[in-house]
Formats: C-alpha cells, sequence, structure tokens
C-alpha cells in the first residue's frame, strides 16, 4: 500500500485533521492566448441573431475581467475588430491562394479551368460564412455600423480583392474564346459572381443565420458561369 496523503494530528489521539488543500491559483494565460479569447469571446458574442452593438463592458463580463484588462492587449475596441478582420483576410485569401495552385485535368481547357477555380472561391466563401457566422456579420459591415470609418474600408478592400482574383481567373479563361471583348467580359462576370456572394452572406445575416448562404448555391453558379 502507498503511504497515506500526510495530514496534521491535534493532542487527541483519536482526531486527526486533514491535510490543508492548497490555495487556489488562477493560471495566468500563455502570451498572446488572452488575445486570442478576447478575439473568440468578441466573435461569439456578434452569433447571437439580433445581438445590438458588442460593447467592451459586455466583452469583459463574459471573459470575468475588467475593462482595462481588455485594454492591456487591445489599445481599442477597432484593433479587436482589426484582429477578426486579419484572422478572416488570413483565413479566406490562404485557402485562395490554395485553389489557384492545384494543377489542372490535363482535359481541362482554359474556360474550364477558370469556371472551376471560381466555383471554388466562391464555394470556399460560403462555406468559410456559415461555420463562422459572427465573421459573417464583420463581413458585411452589420457589426461594424458604429464603428471606426476605417474597419469598414479595410471588408470593402478584401471583397475588391475577391473581385480581382475571380477577374483575373475568368479573364484567362476568356482569351482563347474569341471574344472580342475579354476584359470587359472578365470584369462584368467577375463584378456579377462578387455582388452575389455579398448578398447571400448579408441575407444570412440579416436573416438571424437562418436562411445559409449555400442554399442553392451549385445551380445558381452554374447559370452564372
Amino acid at each position: 500500500m502507498p503511504d497515506a496523503e500526510p495530514t496534521l494530528r491535534s493532542d487527541s489521539p483519536e482526531e486527526v485533521l486533514p491535510a490543508p488543500m492548497p490555495p487556489s491559483v488562477r493560471k495566468r494565460p500563455k502570451p498572446g492566448e488572452r488575445r486570442v479569447q478576447i478575439l473568440q469571446a468578441l466573435a461569439t458574442m456578434l452569433e447571437q441573431p439580433g445581438a445590438e452593438r458588442v460593447t467592451t463592458a459586455a466583452l469583459a463580463a463574459r471573459l470575468e475581467v475588467s475593462e482595462a484588462a481588455l485594454y492591456r492587449h487591445f489599445a481599442s475596441k477597432a484593433q479587436m475588430f482589426e484582429g477578426l478582420i486579419e484572422f478572416i483576410e488570413q483565413s479566406v485569401f490562404t485557402l485562395v491562394n490554395q485553389i489557384l495552385e492545384r494543377p489542372p485535368a490535363h482535359t481541362d481547357d482554359s474556360a474550364a479551368v477558370a469556371a472551376r477555380q471560381c466555383v471554388a472561391i466562391a464555394t470556399m466563401l460560403v462555406q468559410f460564412a456559415e461555420r463562422n457566422p459572427g465573421m459573417t456579420r464583420v463581413m458585411v459591415g452589420d457589426a461594424l455600423v458604429f464603428e471606426n470609418e476605417r474597419l469598414q474600408q479595410r471588408m470593402n478592400q478584401f471583397f475588391d480583392k475577391i473581385e480581382a482574383t475571380l477577374r483575373q481567373c475568368l479573364r484567362a479563361g476568356a482569351e482563347p474564346s474569341g471574344s472580342a471583348t475579354p476584359t470587359v467580359d472578365a470584369q462584368v462576370r467577375a463584378s456579377l459572381l462578387t455582388a452575389f456572394l455579398v448578398g447571400r452572406l448579408q441575407r444570412f445575416a440579416r436573416s438571424g443565420f437562418r436562411r445559409p448562404p449555400s442554399e442553392y448555391l451549385e445551380a445558381s453558379l452554374a447559370r452564372m458561369l
């Protein structure tokens, strides 16, 4: 038998006092961990359908810390939203690059490659939104209405970059088609596809996440591409 847990004994041989419990120590988060926790909490709060503006007081209460503790990691709430936007940008464009780097099948012509890439990018963006509803409210600007204007400008640039990527794919696919205006055709189709995606994400957010953006997605993309 292993030795028993050490105990403290009183003067009376019949009375045994249990060993004192170690004091409860709150575990300190690792460097950078608290920043991630703050951003995760903010994204989760944005997932609540019909949620109004998220305040730093509500965010601090959710994390059971003081507002001052939040500002030790972020200079302002705008910086917190910038952290979410950076996550969106990095996640989405990493996947976009992976899609563009996939080797085409030997039987694919340039138009088929372009169509497949555009479908893959659109599908990936929609799936990202469905899996991250709080991020969707940031992407379409609903969560940024009362925040710093530069945040909305940055999300506008995000979709401009998506449109430019789609335009580049479609332009490459249109070159051998014999079209008299391949660049214009690519611009029109990329603009249409981007507007469609933004509209799907807006409907998802403003329906309280009840209307999934992937609804009839395959058939819709087939008609456009």
